[in-house]
């Protein structure tokens, strides 16, 4: 049986949908005085995770094109980086062996998963924020992913592991901070676009805030220059002639099975032009640009 069923897929767009006309009304999505307004369409130009100036660095590419930006046609990631356990850093040297042949390993893109946060950070270049009085939506360009947080909420006592985990989210003054636990370990399972894993104790807390146009400017084409562009001019397009604010998100990951320490990344984002063209994630076995088969991803039991 195949994991996405049509009538899995009909109740999750029914339940988006749902959402959406409920937020509809609401100016800006914002409906309580004095919270600040995430509302509408982000992106940016760049896959994963944009280090912060201290700290412990998220694992990064150790393939580089000539220019010294990171080269997206082969996932390497760098797997002595003291943050990862022995068994962690194995995982990511294996990931990378495949990669360096020119083939790909299974993640939740190329086999139509749920992007989990916070792989989704690393991923999405898109994301668009509904505000509401007790949640929030996020919607995300690529793949139909969708994202909902409960709002001054708690997590259950006993939490049961699901795709996108249990969120919880509050407003800290200027900040939106959101806890997730709970996100269920699967076969493709990652926190990262290198194969990075996680168990089920993963702890993930983001923290957005607006920030100054020129602040997003400098750290999104910092990060461009670090990582290499992507997406540029494609389905989602920064809009260069925007001089508001941007929006920037401090994500920090903990899971204790993995890491040797927490650690924290940046993402940022800047508003985009025009709106979304529709990407689906297809269940098609053959990949078209290595003319080979991959299996489907199948269930025992259904989702739901």
């Amino acid at each position: 049986m195949s994991k996405w069923t049509a009538k899995a897929k009909l109740l999750v767009l029914s339940a988006g949908l749902t959402s959406l006309s409920m937020l509809a009304g609401s100016a800006g999505g914002v409906e309580n005085a004095g919270v600040p307004d995430f509302s509408g369409m982000w992106g940016r130009n760049a896959f994963n995770f944009e280090p912060l100036a201290s700290g412990p660095r998220p694992v990064n590419n150790l393939m580089r094109r000539p220019d010294g930006t990171g080269d997206a046609n082969k996932l390497v990631g760098d797997y002595t980086n003291p943050i990862l356990k022995p068994h962690a850093a194995e995982i990511v040297r294996q990931k990378g062996e495949i990669s360096k042949t020119g083939a790909d390993y299974p993640d939740p893109s190329n086999h139509c998963s749920p992007y989990a946060p916070p792989f989704t950070f690393a991923m999405q270049l898109g994301v668009q924020i509904l505000q509401a009085k007790d949640r929030i939506t996020m919607v995300y360009n690529q793949d139909d992913q969708v994202r909902y947080v409960r709002l001054n909420g708690q997590h259950p006592a006993k939490v049961m592991p699901t795709a996108m985990g249990d969120a919880v989210g509050h407003y800290d003054g200027d900040t939106l901070v959101i806890d997730t636990v709970g996100i269920k370990v699967g076969p493709v399972s990652m926190v990262d676009r290198y194969g990075t894993p996680h168990s089920e104790a993963l702890h993930v807390v983001e923290r957005y805030r607006l920030i100054d146009y020129q602040a997003a400017k400098e750290a999104a084409e910092r990060h461009m220059k670090e990582d290499g562009p992507a997406g540029v001019n494609g389905n989602v397009a920064v809009d260069p002639n925007y001089k508001g604010k941007g929006l920037q998100l401090q994500v920090t990951v903990e899971d204790p099975n993995v890491f040797t320490t927490p650690w924290s990344a940046n993402i940022t984002y800047r508003r985009v032009m025009g709106s979304w063209t529709e990407q689906v994630c297809a269940e098609n076995s053959f990949e078209y640009y290595s003319g080979k088969h991959t299996a489907i991803p199948t269930a025992e039991t259904p989702d739901f």
